[in-house]
């Protein structure tokens, strides 16, 4: 019985694992999705900006160096992105793992209550062929 509460216990522990990094998960997804609305809208900057060479000299130059630190803003981001992607690949094998031992401890639960109820059930049948054969034993010939 005492094992059988401390698998129910880790059974627990593990769900509440699977729980905080499915949370992680839709957290970093949040995250991911402002990356890619921020590169949109970076590119989105770049092309509107339109062309420098029919402005005058200064504002071609100005428009260069906007158009410019739009670019590398945006490779920035992007580089940004890729680590946050493969931190998040990171986060989905180890939720993956951790679903698959909390599955796995379920079912050693699931094994470990079946085999005390079945324990259970051959005491009792014992018990009443017990007294079964008490009743029998002394019932008058």
């Amino acid at each position: 019985m005492k094992s059988l509460s401390s698998l129910n216990r880790l059974v627990d522990l593990r769900a509440l694992e699977v729980d905080r990094l499915q949370a992680e998960m839709a957290a970093k997804e949040a995250v991911r999705q402002r990356y890619r609305g921020n590169l949109e809208r970076l590119d989105a900057f770049y092309a509107d900006s339109g062309a420098s060479g029919a402005l005058s000299p200064s504002l071609a130059l100005n428009c260069g160096a906007y158009k410019q630190a739009v670019l590398g803003l945006a490779a920035t981001h992007r580089e940004s992105l890729v680590l946050h992607e493969a931190d998040m690949a990171v986060t989905q094998r180890a939720l993956s793992a951790a679903a698959c031992r909390h599955e796995v401890l379920g079912m050693v639960v699931a094994r470990q209550q079946a085999r005390q109820q079945q324990a259970g059930e051959v005491r009792e049948r014992k018990r009443q062929d017990e007294l079964a054969m008490q009743v029998w034993s002394r019932a008058p010939r």
